[in-house]
């Protein structure tokens, strides 16, 4: 008779999971320290969240102690197109990849629920799945469950997949058999770190936020700091830098959902139609899209340093509008911009 684990493999794969690996509630290791020096030199920026529930980001067990195993999941999203080329044209816009279309949280956690149903009712138990939406210390269970290791820059890196892809997770009180923790192979490389526009990486293995790109253009409130706005270039929804230039990438095929694949618009989106999106048309522009969750008025002021970045005269007719919207950041980024257009 073909064992559960077995059956998992099979069916995770027809749901077009790349990687499926398991793993212990508990054999995370131990990740109190280097969470707490994190947050107690205030790298979490204004995600205030992150301290909150910090036993169960500290101890997955205590998120659901009856959990017996955690089945760790991962979906490509490689791109076939070259993330990078679009920050040669700063007249255009880079979104990074993984919001070119759905939601990301959406897509894979319909995925997950479905296989989760399985599981059920192939072999009972109780299930709980998330995907990056609860206090799960997702990076550390994937490395747990060997799916790959926390690279340099902090994200997951794996030998199949290389660093493009999602992680997802069902806490299941089932006991399936654990794989192998993955080791590190970053070795003596450093391109991540060295990549970095605004030096986010004080060192390696470690982030300050409040430099990341990602973290400014998507969770950051109001006015960005002046001395990063020229560092974020055309970057207005997060940055692919360091994992675009991560040596394992050449191991990892093409992403396999559609409804991953970039929508050909928001490769290279021109920043003049961006910066005219009033409330309605941004909200109908990114409708499914994890760019609707910032809205409009901290997308627009994205778009308005980019502008600024730009150096082209030619935007100046559409930005003098924006120094008398109604938000505040909107205003401020405006202003600054035309001051960039000379």
């Amino acid at each position: 008779m073909t064992d559960l684990k077995t059956k998992l493999l099979c069916r995770s794969k027809d749901l077009g999971f790349d990687l499926t690996k398991a793993c212990n509630p508990s054999d995370v290791p131990s990740i109190s320290e280097p969470f707490r020096e994190f947050l107690r030199l205030n790298y979490q920026g204004q995600m205030t969240w992150l301290s909150e529930k910090i036993e169960w980001r500290e101890d997955p067990k205590t998120l659901w102690p009856e959990a017996k195993t955690v089945i760790m999941l991962a979906q490509s999203y490689k791109p076939i197109h070259d993330p990078m080329e679009v920050l040669k044209h700063p007249n255009k816009a880079a979104i990074s990849v993984y919001a070119q279309n759905k939601d990301y949280h959406v897509v894979i956690k319909k995925k997950l629920k479905s296989l989760a149903r399985w599981l059920i009712n192939e072999a009972g138990g109780q299930v709980k799945v998330f995907v990056d939406t609860a206090p799960v210390p997702e990076k550390p269970l994937g490395q747990a469950a060997g799916l790959g290791w926390q690279g340099k820059h902090t994200n997951l890196v794996s030998r199949d997949l290389g660093n493009w892809f999602f992680i997802g997770s069902i806490f299941t009180t089932l006991e399936i058999a654990p794989d192998h923790p993955e080791q590190d192979h970053c070795g003596s490389c450093q391109s991540c770190i060295d990549i970095c526009p605004t030096e986010a990486f004080p060192k390696p293995y470690q982030m300050d936020a409040r430099r990341c790109i990602s973290y400014l253009t998507i969770e950051h409130r109001g006015p960005i700091q002046i001395e990063l706005r020229s560092k974020i270039g055309n970057r207005i929804y997060g940055c692919d830098d360091c994992l675009a230039v991560c040596p394992w990438n050449k191991f990892a095929k093409a992403g396999n959902e559609t409804k991953l694949f970039a929508r050909e618009e928001l490769k290279m989106p021109d920043l003049t139609e961006l910066v005219t999106l009033d409330d309605k048309a941004f909200r109908d522009k990114f409708s499914g899209s994890p760019i609707k969750r910032i809205g409009r008025n901290r997308f627009v002021r994205n778009v308005l340093y980019a502008i600024g970045n730009s150096k082209e005269q030619k935007f100046k007719k559409v930005v003098q509008p924006l120094i008398k919207d109604p938000d505040l950041a909107v205003r401020d980024a405006a202003t600054w911009a035309l001051t960039q257009l000379v």
